[in-house]
């Protein structure tokens, strides 16, 4: 009876070695060049080392893959290789090792960054437009690492002149009443044990603003009536009378010219006339009055106006004769 035979290939596989990251010293300098090391040994067929930080993957790395002694398996490495950044400061760096015979359960390796670097200096105001009379709190703040040791203020250049009215809390610096005076740079600084690092503040303080509410002018109209009448034995004035009126429909916010002045100077005049008037009235009154007196009094035994004149100068001791006054 015939003999079946078959075949069979197995193949063997090598599991990955937990990875391993060296290459990292504990602290890092900022600006130094930091290369990390991911490796990993016995896997067959070589495994495959990805790289992350904070979870996003790093493309730029380098690759190597060896072949053990027992010339079965394989050993791999890459290398991460990258300038310390403060923005790196606390990171997580992980590797991570993908092979078949993990079941899409990778093998991974973390590292956290630790990185040293000059404080980061920043002045923060509370008032956007200082005037005189108000206070002002400049804010001085600082980040570094290590944590940097209390700023120091400075003005123009040397110590804070007026230490009743500058005082200085920790970071913040409040200045009260400020006044032109106050005027100039102000300089933040910090340091730690890596170096040092400022920023300035120029302050200026601003005269008091005054806001001045719009005025409405509204223009008046004013009518001046004069009457004057003489006669021969009375007087008789009637005194101007001002009508002002105002224009209910007038529009507001309008300017124009003066009417204010231009109504009182108006006024001086018609007054000035009234006062002419009046004063004139008066004398051709007095004037005329004084004839017919001297009319009346000679009229009694003149044939004639002049020879009643005549008398009439001759006969002012007799003060019990006809008088005529006037009001």
């Amino acid at each position: 009876m015939p003999v079946k035979t078959s075949k069979a290939f197995l193949t063997v596989l090598g599991v990955p070695e937990k990875p391993q990251i060296t290459g990292f010293t504990s602290p890092v300098m900022e600006g130094e060049r930091m290369q990390l090391t991911c490796k990993t040994s016995g896997s067959k067929p070589a495994a495959d080392i990805r790289w992350f930080k904070n979870d996003k993957e790093v493309k730029d790395v380098k690759y190597l893959k060896e072949e053990d002694a027992n010339r079965k398996t394989f050993t791999v490495s890459s290398t991460l290789d990258f300038l310390a950044d403060r923005n790196d400061d606390g990171a997580v760096v992980s590797c991570r090792v993908d092979h078949e015979s993990l079941n899409s359960t990778p093998q991974i390796a973390m590292q956290v960054l630790e990185i040293h670097y000059t404080p980061l200096v920043k002045i923060i105001s509370s008032n956007s437009w200082p005037e005189e009379g108000q206070s002002i709190i400049l804010t001085c703040e600082s980040k570094g690492k290590p944590v940097p040791e209390p700023v120091l203020w400075t003005k123009d250049g040397g110590e804070l002149p007026d230490p009743e009215r500058m005082v200085v809390n920790g970071r913040v610096l409040s200045i009260s009443f400020l006044n032109k005076t106050d005027n100039g740079t102000y300089r933040c600084e910090a340091k730690n044990p890596i170096g040092r690092n400022s920023t300035e503040y120029v302050l200026i303080v601003h005269d008091v603003f005054n806001t001045l509410l719009p005025t409405t002018v509204i223009p008046s109209l004013t009518t001046a009536t004069v009457t004057t009448s003489v006669a021969l034995t009375t007087s008789k004035t009637t005194s101007a009378t001002a009508i002002s009126t105002r224009d209910p429909n007038a529009l507001a916010g309008k300017t124009g010219p003066d009417h204010a002045l231009i109504g009182g100077i108006v006024a001086v005049v018609v007054f000035v006339t009234l006062c002419s008037i009046i004063l004139l009235g008066r004398y051709l009154a007095r004037h005329k009055g004084t004839y017919l007196t001297n009319e009346a009094k000679g009229a009694e035994d003149a044939p004639d106006a002049d020879t009643a004149i005549i008398n009439a100068e001759g006969s002012q001791v007799n003060a019990e004769e006809k008088k005529e006054y006037f009001i």
